[in-house]
């Protein structure tokens, strides 16, 4: 490990359960807020992509700092290692993006 703190963020947005890996979750500076930055992504250089996961860091791009309201964070764990990153549909569960499809198991 660096030696750096890692946190693992859960939280809800439009309907959908993100959870996150950053460096640094503190009180935002604005009243209300969480803020959380120097989010941390895999990086793959082989043919095996998560699409969960580029579907992230394309979204977060460019993203120095996310400024969550309180009431939108459902957890904040500080974790010893990374873990896969998710975005669930909050009321099923169910993961937003599927995985490679498989071939169809025989019948």
């Amino acid at each position: 490990m660096t030696g750096k703190t890692l946190y693992r963020v859960t939280f809800l947005s439009h309907g959908k359960v993100y959870a996150l890996y950053a460096r640094q979750v503190e009180s935002g500076r604005l009243w209300g807020f969480v803020e959380v930055s120097e989010l941390v992504f895999d990086v793959h250089d082989g043919l095996v992509v998560d699409p969960t996961e580029e579907r992230l860091r394309d979204e977060f791009a460019g993203t120095r700092a996310l400024h969550l309201p309180m009431q939108s964070v459902l957890r904040v764990e500080e974790v010893e290692k990374k873990g896969p990153s998710a975005i669930r549909d909050a009321s099923t569960g169910e993961a937003v993006v599927t995985p490679f499809p498989l071939p169809a198991r025989p019948r």
